[in-house]
């Protein structure tokens, strides 16, 4: 059974925008086409930008997510998703997860990335609304401080330790989605197979597609 965190969260199909990976394309234009094609969290990552682009990218981009009634996330950045109203993904390295909740307050959502399960019980103690491990499968061209793929298991053997949705992050494509839902996993958070695609829309829309099929 689904806790009621997951159940309130669509996070089934989770595109991360990737500038080096995108084709040219602004945030922005990743973010039109994704939800064109039905993604249901959109998240803001680059490592590169000035705070001030970061600023203006989620400003544009939060609205769109609004009005096609997605979660936007900002990564990383709690500054940036408390300008703008976001959500923050954050990992291991990043300020401490229940700071983060304390600022943000109850009503925006707060990811943690973790590696096992101790990391995910004290994500949930520190008020996360859910968790991402990875890389599922090789993600070094997308991530370069990715470790080993640790593979969809991972996802099976977290379920039992915690009652927060898992997000599947790194390496994901098309062909892995059976296996990742089956595992378990709430949802599948993806870069480059769909932000690299010559048809972002499309890449998601069969995406969500498949994300469905596996639900049953």
């Amino acid at each position: 059974m689904r806790s009621r965190t997951e159940t309130a969260l669509d996070l089934s199909l989770y595109v991360v925008t990737h500038p080096a990976r995108s084709r040219g394309r602004s945030h922005e234009e990743m973010t039109v086409a994704a939800l064109a094609g039905g993604a249901t969290v959109i998240q803001l990552r680059d490592k590169n930008a000035s705070t001030l682009d970061l600023y203006k990218a989620a400003l544009r981009m939060s609205a769109l997510c609004a009005e096609a009634v997605a979660l936007f996330i900002v990564n990383d950045r709690l500054d940036i998703a408390l300008a703008v109203g976001a959500g923050v993904h954050l990992g291991q390295d990043d300020i401490p997860a229940d700071v983060a909740r304390r600022l943000l307050g109850p009503g925006k959502v707060l990811g943690v990335s973790v590696e096992n399960a101790e990391q995910a019980r004290k994500a949930s103690s520190d008020g996360a609304d859910y968790v991402a491990i990875g890389p599922i499968y090789e993600a070094r061209g997308t991530k370069a401080d990715a470790g080993a793929p640790v593979g969809a298991a991972a996802v099976t053997a977290l379920r039992p330790a915690m009652g927060l949705p898992i997000v599947a992050i790194g390496g994901i494509k098309h062909q892995h989605i059976a296996e990742i839902i089956t595992a378990g996993a709430a949802g599948a958070a993806v870069v480059s197979a769909i932000v690299s695609a010559e048809d972002v829309t499309n890449a998601t829309r069969e995406m969500k597609r498949l994300i469905v099929e596996a639900r049953g």
